[in-house]
């Protein structure tokens, strides 16, 4: 019930306006799920967005959070592990926020093999 309202809130939070993000890229950036890429000389930093929909960004957590599988860990996370999932959080975000642009701009609906494709084994496909 809880997943089915935050795919509402996300929605209302885009608005019903089709022509508001003409590409994918920019409904990311509204919603705080692409990252902010620095580059100067030879260094590169990669940041999280601050200025963003706050209520689109966390419903969107929210929705990825129930979308990805949890694991039960052993242990509590240490920092990095708390890094790395929140990373990861984002960047499902960032994916379902391209499969939902595209769904809503060519008007199909949503089909998780095609949006996430079972990894294949190349391994076993040249052996056959």
């Amino acid at each position: 019930m809880d997943d089915i309202l935050d795919k509402g809130r996300v929605l209302a939070e885009i608005g019903d306006d089709r022509s508001r993000f003409t590409d994918a890229k920019g409904l990311k950036a509204f919603a705080g799920a692409a990252p902010i890429t620095r580059a100067s000389g030879r260094s590169v930093t990669v940041l999280a967005r601050r200025a963003k929909n706050q209520r689109l960004a966390s419903a969107g957590y929210v929705w990825a959070l129930t979308a990805s599988p949890r694991p039960s860990p052993l242990r509590p996370p240490t920092q990095s592990q708390r890094d790395r999932h929140t990373s990861a959080q984002r960047n499902l975000f960032n994916r379902l926020l391209g499969c939902l642009h595209h769904c809503l701009t060519h008007g199909i609906h949503y089909d998780e093999a095609t949006a996430f494709p079972a990894p294949t084994n190349l391994a076993t496909e040249a052996a056959a």
